[in-house]
């Protein structure tokens, strides 16, 4: 869930019938009858004891049809005394012959208050009973299913303001949608609000009282909300959002900015990467003026922070979910695959800017962390790792943070010896220094409400190396064995806890963003095997989730027995954001191992993105293609949030190939992706810093820097390195042999006119049509790239 306190509503309309509705009265411009509130809180668990006469979840007793999934989320519950039923033709059917409402469940693997949900209610017999009763019960994994999420989600936001996970949500048997929340309580035990049962019981009242009213009700909320949710058509008449729309981001998240800790808003803080990408961005077109240079340094303290608090996994490497308070500190113990990726692109950023080697640590840092624990041996990318595990293996009772927190006596017992020549000094007494371990924990009781983490420590950074030597009188040099020993020591005795359960779902959209982030780390790092790595993960996509005949992506895959790569019967085919993610890690991916195979690759699936989610008719990306027959509404994602939209990046990804490409449609097609978004762009820019990266890409045109050499010489190695230490947010780089006749020449006639000199390596800078002179050392290449104007002709 988005926090611990969510409220959820369920409006009830009158004694005849029910539905959801907006405050006020309203969706979009439908009218709404009269309506009877109940308000639900979210709530505070005390003591983390979630069974209310629950069955246990290992017991074979019960087996629905969850068990003959793949998602890890579905087989939590496939031993629910509840006949849950995945999302398809099944269900659909037996709601339609039976004349039931739907239940529909909505959440993922490492999602706390659904694994909450389901020890309180979903394996709880009454509940089963009532459920089987009453209702055609469908669960459904979020991260398979995003376009169901999607719109379900945005019914939940428009009528309650709000939204989490779990998701719930009962349904017509057309699918429509009448009433909703995110996470119940069991029963009315709970500060006197109704419980799940009640909720429950009173729902299959009002629909075996009056239905067709509700079936009637149900239309009229859809129409309302499709209204509702319906973006702007971009008409050849309007104008396309100019430079004042980058600047409006900028101030707004100027004036969100924490200047004393780092990040935007309040707690808790989340790590959004599409702000950094922004500002990074915008640093780099303004370099000369002060807001560049406070776009730089807010970007720049928000990842210091990050990397010395609690959010940072100090011994196990990598970060999580987010921060529950504004120091980083006590995180949502979880870990995903697009967060890694995101935030190894955001530090390859800084230290690119910078050369300051902690930015580039930290990427090394999270690479670790996701080629040792969230890889398959084929070379996909695993989803995620839960924040719940058993405190130790005869714990019946999972625990949130269980596997990373430690007690000041566990730290003291493991850390027990001395410093060479530094008698009386021990390794815990620096270690506990440096990562602020306290006797009796370091977690304040208010960021604790379940007490899960009472007298724990959470590793939190408050001091440099360099003031810890000072503070024990010690080189800053021994400083760093002793830590890096510590930490070595404490990884060893964490792998001896029970893990958390891994995800080991592989999602197309999410393997696209960690192949960019591998593919820049070896670009900007300059290490072939972050390169390799990301070669390795493209080979994987196209071998296992790209149907080579259809010539479409697949959404997920899964890691069988013995880790053989699995689908499950019907595979369900890729979204908007599983290419838009892909082309966008393909591109940097051509950028760092210039194998034109996978730029070839990219165009390809750029076609097809556009025949299958394009709108014709007002433009746009729809989130899902027209071939989805049971989705009742196809919408087009408007936000960039924990990942960016499909939409912000197919608008990046247009204007780079076009560029690579001499494609001057897709460069029109992307303005028009900005005219269907003109709105947001205008009025609340913040919401989509990822598309507003891309309208000042599309202003400031991009540098195409050509080089002409063999990519495997050394003289051309050391040119395409010399591209890569500056930060050039609009740069397209091409490598090409001398007279090549390869894939660039269908689409560049410049190529042929591009020679060596003197049989060198040659680079050739160019932009807005105009080429400079070529060069042939790298110190007249980096003179070029810090003013690529001075030597135009």
């Amino acid at each position: 869930m988005f926090t611990r306190s969510l409220f959820v509503t369920l409006k009830i309309f009158s004694r005849q019938t029910f539905t959801a509705c907006l405050s006020g009265g309203h969706i979009g411009h439908a009218k709404i009858s009269k309506k009877f509130v109940l308000r639900i809180r979210a709530m505070s668990i005390p003591g983390g004891t979630y069974s209310v006469g629950a069955t246990s979840n290992t017991m074979s007793k019960h087996e629905n049809r969850l068990a003959k999934e793949k998602s890890p989320y579905l087989l939590q519950h496939a031993n629910n005394p509840i006949d849950w039923y995945p999302w398809g033709i099944e269900a659909f059917q037996k709601a339609k012959a039976e004349n039931k409402l739907i239940f529909l469940s909505v959440g993922y693997s490492t999602c706390h208050w659904c694994h909450v949900m389901e020890k309180e209610s979903f394996e709880n017999e009454e509940v089963g009973k009532i459920m089987n009763d009453n209702f055609v019960s469908i669960k459904v994994d979020r991260e398979e299913r995003p376009d169901v999420d999607r719109i379900y989600m945005s019914f939940i936001q428009a009528t309650s303001g709000g939204g989490g996970w779990p998701m719930s949500v009962w349904l017509t048997p057309d699918l429509k949608p009448i009433v909703g929340g995110s996470y119940f309580p069991p029963n009315d035990r709970y500060y006197g609000r109704p419980g799940f049962i009640t909720v429950l019981r009173t729902i299959a009242e009002k629909w075996q009282a009056d239905r067709e009213q509700i079936e009637r009700q149900g239309t009229a909320i859809l129409d309302a909300l499709m209204k509702g949710l319906t973006l702007q058509e971009a008409c050849s008449s309007m104008q396309l959002p100019g430079d004042d729309v980058v600047q409006k981001c900028y101030q707004m998240l100027e004036k969100s900015h924490d200047s004393e800790f780092g990040g935007f808003g309040m707690a808790p803080k989340f790590p959004h990467p599409v702000n950094y990408s922004f500002l990074f961005n915008f640093y780099g077109n303004n370099k000369e003026l002060e807001d560049g240079e406070k776009a730089l340094e807010m970007c720049l303290l928000t990842l210091r922070m990050m990397a010395k608090g609690g959010i940072h996994d100090h011994i196990s490497k990598g970060f999580h979910r987010y921060s529950t308070d504004k120091l980083w500190h006590v995180p949502h113990f979880e870990k995903m695959l697009y967060d890694q990726a995101q935030l190894a692109v955001a530090y390859l950023d800084a230290f690119q800017i910078t050369k300051d080697e902690q930015y580039a640590d930290t990427v090394r840092d999270i690479l670790e962390y996701v080629s040792r624990d969230l890889s398959h041996p084929e070379g996909g990318f695993y989803s995620a790792e839960d924040a719940d595990s058993h405190p130790t293996a005869d714990c019946t009772q999972k625990k949130e943070g269980a596997f990373c927190v430690w007690t000041y006596g566990e730290v003291q017992q493991l850390l027990t010896d001395k410093i060479e020549g530094h008698s009386g000094t021990k390794l815990a007494d620096i270690f506990c220094h440096h990562f602020s371990v306290m006797d009796g924990g370091n977690v304040d009781p208010y960021q604790d409400p379940h007490q899960e983490l009472k007298n724990q420590n959470v590793l939190f950074i408050k001091d440099s190396v360099a003031e810890t030597a000072i503070y024990f009188g010690i080189s800053k040099e021994l400083t760093n064995q002793v830590l890096n020993r510590c930490v070595e020591i404490l990884y060893n005795a964490r792998q001896k806890r029970p893990r958390p359960q891994l995800d080991d779902k592989m999602v197309t959209a999410w393997n696209g963003l960690m192949i960019s982030a591998y593919a820049r780390a070896g670009q900007i790092l300059n290490d072939d095997t972050y390169t390799t790595r990301a070669v390795k993960a493209a080979e994987f996509l196209r071998l296992h989730m790209y149907l080579q005949d259809k010539r479409v992506l697949l959404r997920t895959c899964y890691s069988g027995a013995d880790s053989t790569v699995t689908q499950i019967p019907e595979p369900i085919e890729g979204f908007v954001d599983d290419y838009a993610f892909l082309i966008r890690g393909l591109i940097d991916l051509y950028q760092a191992c210039f194998d034109e195979k996978w730029l070839d690759m990219a165009t390809d699936l750029q076609k097809k993105q556009n025949d299958l989610f394009w709108d014709s008719e007002n433009s746009g990306f729809y989130s899902i293609s027209q071939n989805d027959e049971f989705m009742i509404m196809r919408l087009k994602e408007d936000q960039d949030g924990a990942e960016p939209s499909g939409n912000s990046v197919a608008a990046m990804n247009l204007i780079r190939l076009a560029s690579f490409l001499n494609k001057a449609d897709w460069i029109r097609q992307a303005e028009q992706v900005m005219m269907v978004f003109h709105e947001q762009l205008t009025r609340v820019p913040i919401a989509v810093p990822e598309l507003v990266s891309s309208l000042m890409f599309l202003h400031s045109k991009p540098i195409q820097i050509i080089i002409v050499g063999d990519k495997d010489l050394p003289e051309t190695k050391q040119l395409i390195a010399c591209v890569h230490q500056h930060y050039l947010p609009n740069k397209i780089l091409i490598c090409v042999p001398d007279n090549s006749e390869g894939f660039f020449n269908q689409y560049l006639d410049i190529l042929p006119k591009l020679e060596k000199i003197s049989s060198h390596a040659t680079a050739y800078v160019c932009q807005n049509f105009t080429c400079s002179l070529p060069v042939t050392s790298a110190d007249k290449l980096s003179a070029l790239l810090c003013d690529p104007k001075s030597a135009q002709i």
